[in-house]
């Protein structure tokens, strides 16, 4: 298959890319700009560096290559960010997305896979969280991605484009031999940040809340690994090819973890102390979130392989160690 990766020297991304390359009869075409992206974890594939609302270069993309799918990875991901300048968001998330549609749509290319959130669900009514669970997301970043969803629907209607959106819920992990893992700049999510402060990148890790109606008073989690979201990004090739269906999935290990129990582990696996400053909560931080994965699982028969929390940290922890040893040469 000839597949189109959109923002794939992204950290799921650059995954996916690695992914994709260790199988058979794939040939990889990588799409990023770079803004936040880095194109040394691109460890295959033809990379081209440019922008989704750049019509021009879709078009030169598109006529060049007689592409089967296209994965799109390419979004702003800062849910307080988004909150702060929607405009960036709508503009990036939503509005750069339709270009990239009207490309496919313009090239006949009929297969589409989303990177979705579980940020458009909004407050949980009812855990776990599957796809039948109310949508009102609570942020701009949230909204985004809803507004994709709700056109790739029209666009199934109106030209065939069948698509796939996966809802993640907690990406985390790296490459299990090291060689890519999690860059973001600023680092926002929470594991990256406590293995920071174990390699001494960084000198505490805040907390935002031990109030919550749980058994340790901080926030529920569902973290599910990079490569188990890559591995059902292939099942989802293989569905569209042999269903030609649109669908929507959650995905998730189906297990919570609290904030607490991450910084336990943390400090188990790296055996390192960890500084911690306990804040306020932030508004709109729900107490749990864990998904219902039970119709990936089913109608793509996807497993997710590493779903204990300590082999997803001490993978992270690896990269981290090997990140913080280039840092110091």
């Amino acid at each position: 298959m000839n597949i189109l990766i959109v923002g794939g020297a992204g950290y799921i991304g650059s995954h996916m890319v690695k992914t994709l390359s260790d199988l058979p009869g794939y040939d990889i075409t990588i799409l990023d700009n770079l803004i936040t992206g880095i194109k040394d974890a691109v460890c295959s594939g033809t990379f081209v560096q440019g922008d989704i609302n750049d019509r021009g270069l879709l078009r030169k993309i598109f006529s060049q290559g007689e592409f089967d799918a296209v994965i799109h990875f390419a979004s702003l991901i800062q849910v307080g960010e988004s909150v702060l300048r929607p405009d960036l968001y709508y503009e990036n998330n939503f509005i750069n997305t339709i270009f990239l549609l009207n490309a496919m749509v313009e090239a006949k290319v009929k297969k589409f896979i989303f990177s979705s959130t579980a940020a458009i669900f909004g407050e949980p009514v009812h855990i776990p969280i599957n796809e039948d669970h109310q949508k009102i997301p609570i942020n701009p970043y949230g909204r985004s991605k809803l507004m994709v969803e709700q056109v790739l629907e029209d666009y199934d209607r109106a030209f065939g484009l069948k698509s796939v959106c996966l809802r993640y819920f907690n990406a985390a992990g790296a490459d299990p031999n090291g060689d890519i893992g999690e860059m973001h700049d600023p680092e926002t999510h929470l594991i990256p940040i406590l293995l920071q402060v174990a390699s001494g990148r960084r000198q505490c890790a805040s907390v935002f809340g031990t109030d919550y109606p749980t058994d340790d008073g901080t926030c529920i989690r569902d973290y599910i690994h990079v490569i188990d979201l890559c591995d059902a990004h292939v099942s989802s090739l293989i569905y569209l090819c042999n269903e030609n269906k649109s669908e929507r999935f959650n995905l998730g290990n189906g297990s919570g973890f609290s904030v607490s129990q991450v910084i336990d582990t943390v400090r188990r696996v790296t055996g390192k102390p960890l500084a911690i400053e306990y804040c306020k909560r932030r508004v709109g931080d729900p107490a749990v979130l864990v998904a219902d994965a039970t119709q990936a699982k089913a109608i793509l028969g996807w497993k997710p392989k590493y779903v204990d929390l300590d082999t997803i940290v001490e993978h992270a922890w690896n990269f981290e160690k090997k990140l913080t040893n280039l840092r110091l040469k």
